[in-house]
């Protein structure tokens, strides 16, 4: 349980930066405390988008992958911010990402800053 509030926070973390970063990509809402408990939900719904959709998208898309090097995955990262944008939209949440350059730049950003906080945070199981 701890292990799973750790990468939430971390996720919510990593949102926040890009959200920071990225012009297009937003969070609105009435005061700090609702944008907070917003990037918080964002942050689980990305996770479970990151747990559940983002493995059958790595295997069929290996092929691509393996002759990109690598490179497509920042797409299919692009493509997973994507989906958590237009799942939050769904569930009234005030997160949004507008166009595919902004998922990809996001992307890039949640990839980078994520990997220093797994790095940094103790991953216990």
């Amino acid at each position: 349980m701890k292990n799973f509030v750790i990468k939430t926070l971390a996720n919510a973390v990593a949102l926040g930066i890009a959200i920071w970063l990225v012009q297009n990509i937003t969070l609105t809402g009435n005061n700090t405390a609702h944008k907070a408990l917003t990037l918080i939900l964002v942050a689980l719904v990305f996770g479970v988008v990151n747990w559940v959709v983002k493995p059958i998208a790595k295997l069929l898309s290996f092929p691509v992958l393996i002759l990109t090097l690598g490179l497509f995955s920042l797409v299919v990262n692009a493509l997973m911010l994507l989906l958590t944008s237009w799942l939050a939209g769904k569930l009234s949440l005030d997160f949004h990402v507008e166009g595919f350059w902004a998922a990809l730049l996001g992307g890039l950003i949640i990839s980078i800053v994520s990997l220093a906080l797994h790095m940094v945070l103790p991953d216990e199981d």
